[in-house]
């Protein structure tokens, strides 16, 4: 059985990642998607909120799972006795850096191998950072992301102008 883990921060999860992720799952026997706690990023969306988008995006794939994890990646594979590091290539300048992260996770653990999917070429502009950057500035991210994750989107704006119309009468 061949096992392999999709490490990343999915805030949001994006139509590129669902892309990278439909790919692997056809290639793998079970894909283990996880989500990294890093405590050096604050998040738009919560690390629960993350998993629940993320099963609700993938729920079509029977042989995908999504786990929080911390620390390295190649520790995270190793715990769900993966053999493969899934990531995702957008750019030239994508395979430099995960290049060089491949070949450390390998140099830790030669039994762990990192397998490359360069993106659909209509997700190839697409990141996490630019999705939140365009639905900050109020302009429509429907064909950025799942719908599950535009409703996420939505219900995060109404939430936060809850909280400001809050703060502003407690300045009165």
């Amino acid at each position: 059985m061949v096992k392999a883990v999709y490490p990343g921060s999915f805030d949001p999860v994006t139509l590129g990642h669902l892309d990278i992720i439909r790919r692997a799952a056809k290639v793998v026997d079970g894909l283990v998607i996880g989500i990294l706690v890093n405590s050096a990023k604050k998040p738009l969306f919560t690390l629960e909120e993350r998993v629940q988008l993320l099963e609700e995006v993938t729920k079509e794939f029977p042989n995908v799972t999504v786990k929080m994890f911390d620390g390295m990646a190649v520790e995270f594979a190793r715990e769900n006795d993966a053999h493969l590091i899934i990531r995702g290539l957008r750019a030239v300048t994508d395979f430099e850096t995960e290049m060089q992260i491949a070949q450390t996770n390998h140099s830790i653990d030669p039994g762990i191998d990192t397998m490359f999917f360069t993106t659909s070429l209509e997700y190839a502009f697409l990141s996490s950072t630019i999705v939140k950057e365009v639905a900050y500035y109020g302009a429509d991210i429907s064909k950025f992301v799942p719908a599950a994750v535009l409703k996420a989107f939505e219900q995060k704006a109404k939430t936060n102008d809850a909280e400001n119309q809050a703060d502003k009468s407690l300045m009165d």
